[in-house]
């Protein structure tokens, strides 16, 4: 039976489908309502955000018809239009080492070899054409038309060999100023610059804004101006080429003035391992050997230095050198007549005959010129000498002991003709100068810094002195094989006699054989380059340093070292620790820089040395003292312990 409580209308399915149809697409129409929302919403925080483009952006920037207003710049862009038949290699370097700001763009489109080759071969033959047309007429020879045809056929042999590619090559510069006229005056010097070398520029001119994009490292060639070129010019005209003077290995001598590169060098990789310095009082040429002396130290090479002011003591202090004061006085001795220890594969003969020629400068220094029989009579005198020690070429003289002056003086004095030559030496062996040349050697240089002073001794006895340090030197040095350097300060000591001149020019020469660099420096450069042995020791040292001269040297030392009008001013200008550093056939201006540690180290500044003397008596007062430190304890008064 029909319930009416119990009945149940059923809907078709196609109303259920169609409200369901409606209710999704409300559904769907309130998602996009949200996510577009949502993306306004994004879009405007994305606008709030600061972006790199943001920050690099110029505040402002205006086209005008040959410049760009960047922000408070000027900017133009140049742009080359034409190259001279030659080039030389290099010839862009001025451009790049001008110390302006500048941006250079180059643009290499490759040409196909084939298309080329037909063109250059139509070429050839228009101009042979015309050529045999113009023989025909009787006209005059073209000088013109017979070198373009040598240059298209020279072309066309390097193309066809593969030596050679041909590019499309443009080349834009782009300069940066803070006003108009100084943008004037960098355009004009750029554009003189290229003229000297025959290369023909323009402004951008209504291409302001092109240029500058095209220089922008994003590779957009806005101006498309281009030469054709083959690869040897290309390359030639490669921007990276600047007065770089560096290595990988070595260290740091100090910043290139150029372009603020660091000059490493290592000079034991060069030619020789000497260097020279030549420099004012003042200039800061002992402060540059004392960097190099530290930092040299730190790559495990031995030094040696000859001191003749005591400005070496504090460095040597520092890294615990030995430091050997020789005066009259002083306890440290040397005595002439040693000889090598160990002579290798010298034979004793030549290591004798060396030593007994050495000796001779010595007594020349000693007692002023000889006569050619006197010169005999010191060189058998010599010889019976060492004989006397039996030390002779065919002995072991390994152990023996070596003579004094006192036994050459003896032996002189049993001489005929040797009796005046005896009695000038007595001066050195039993006279005023006694203490310092007769006696047996008594120090050690085995440590890695040794530094040989000769301030307190007088000027007469200098040179005499300086040549008897280098000389016991050099015996050392041949008898181990290490990697040293000798530092010979106030050189020109030596320069004044011939013999010591002769002698370290001698040591100059074959240093390098030992493993040794030596270092020359004078304040006195008109008696050191005048000398024939100071210019010989100029041209066999690979590394030279000039620093601030005065007027009346400058133009000797233009003279020797082939300098430019620009670097003769630089050189008179020069502040302290700048000049000119020269490495074989490269040099660039330098400044010497150091770090405050280095500083306070290799100091010359008399200021900064009374300073750190009183540091070190107040350091050295308050360990001798010892003072008690005061202790409390809490609700007492304080109370003094006892020194330990």
């Amino acid at each position: 039976m029909f319930n009416p409580k119990k009945t149940k209308i059923i809907k078709p399915v196609e109303e259920e489908q169609i409200l369901s149809f409606e209710e999704q697409k409300l559904v769907q129409s309130q998602k996009q309502e949200t996510e577009e929302e949502l993306l306004l919403a994004e879009k405007a925080f994305r606008e709030g955000v600061v972006t790199i483009t943001d920050i690099i952006a110029p505040a402002a920037f205006k086209v005008d018809s040959s410049y760009v207003r960047l922000g408070g710049l000027y900017v133009r862009t140049m742009f080359v239009v034409a190259y001279p038949r030659y080039i030389t290699l290099g010839w862009f370097a001025p451009i790049i080492n001008f110390s302006i700001a500048l941006d250079v763009a180059m643009f290499f489109y490759p040409v196909d070899a084939a298309a080329v080759l037909k063109k250059l071969k139509n070429k050839v033959g228009a101009i042979e054409a015309q050529l045999s047309a113009d023989a025909e007429k009787g006209a005059p020879r073209d000088p013109v038309q017979e070198t373009a045809l040598r240059d298209i056929e020279s072309l066309r042999d390097s193309l066809s060999q593969g030596t050679e590619r041909f590019f499309k090559f443009g080349l834009y510069i782009t300069i940066y100023t803070k006003n108009k006229e100084e943008l004037e005056l960098n355009s004009d010097k750029i554009e003189s610059t290229l003229g000297a070398y025959l290369v023909l520029s323009r402004r951008a001119l209504w291409q302001a804004e092109q240029g500058f994009n095209s220089t922008l490292p994003v590779g957009n060639d806005e101006i498309s101006v281009w030469c054709n070129m083959s690869s040897s010019p290309a390359a030639a005209s490669f921007p990276f080429i600047s007065s770089e003077l560096t290595s990988d290995n070595g260290i740091m001598y100090g910043v290139n003035r150029h372009n603020n590169s660091l000059i490493i060098f290592d000079r034991f990789s060069l030619q020789n391992a000497n260097s020279v310095v030549f420099a004012t009082s003042g200039a800061g040429k002992s402060y540059t050997i004392k960097l190099e002396v530290l930092r040299s130290m730190m790559l495990n090479t031995d030094v040696i230095v000859v001191d003749p002011e005591k400005e070496y003591l504090h460095l040597c202090e520092a890294v615990g050198g030995t430091y050997v004061n020789l005066s009259l006085n002083s306890e440290s001795k040397l005595n002439p007549f040693d000889l090598p220890a160990n002579i290798g594969e010298s034979k004793p003969e030549d290591v004798l005959r060396s030593a007994v020629i050495t000796l001779k400068g010595l007594v020349r220094l000693m007692v002023g010129d000889l006569t050619h029989d006197e010169d005999s009579i010191v060189d058998r005198a010599l010889l019976e000498t060492y004989a006397k020690k039996d030390v002779t070429p065919t002995s072991d003289w390994s152990k023996a002991a070596m003579p004094l002056m006192s036994d050459f003086e003896q032996v002189l004095s049993g001489m005929v003709g040797g009796e005046d030559l005896a009695l000038r030496i007595k001066k050195y062996t039993q006279g005023t100068f006694a203490g310092l040349f007769n006696s047996r050697t008594n120090i050690n240089i085995t440590n890695q810094l040794v530094v040989f002073s000769v301030r307190d001794l007088e000027d007469e006895l200098r040179p005499i002195a300086i040549y008897t340090i280098v000389n016991y030197i050099w015996n050392v040095v041949r008898t181990e094989i290490k990697k040293r350097i000798l530092v010979i300060d106030e050189a020109w000591w030596l320069m004044q006699h011939e013999d010591s001149a002769k002698f370290i020019f001698a040591l100059v020469k074959r240093c390098r054989k030992y493993y040794l660099g030596v270092t020359t420096i004078t304040q006195d450069v008109n008696d050191f380059l005048r000398s024939p042995y100071g210019q010989a020791i100029v041209t066999n040292s690979s590394i030279q340093i000039l620093l601030k001269q005065s007027p009346a040297a400058i133009a000797l030392i233009q003279k020797t070292f082939l300098l430019t009008e620009g670097e003769k001013y630089l050189l008179l200008e020069s502040g302290v620790g700048e000049g000119i550093f020269f490495a074989g056939s490269k040099h660039a201006a330098i400044k010497v820089l150091a770090s405050y540690t280095e500083d306070q180290i290799i100091t010359s500044d008399p200021r900064q040395l009374l300073e750190l003397e009183e540091a070190k008596k107040e350091f050295k007062q308050a360990m001798q003292l010892q003072e008690p430190v005061p202790v409390t304890e809490p609700g007492k008064q304080a109370v003094v312990l006892p020194a330990a």
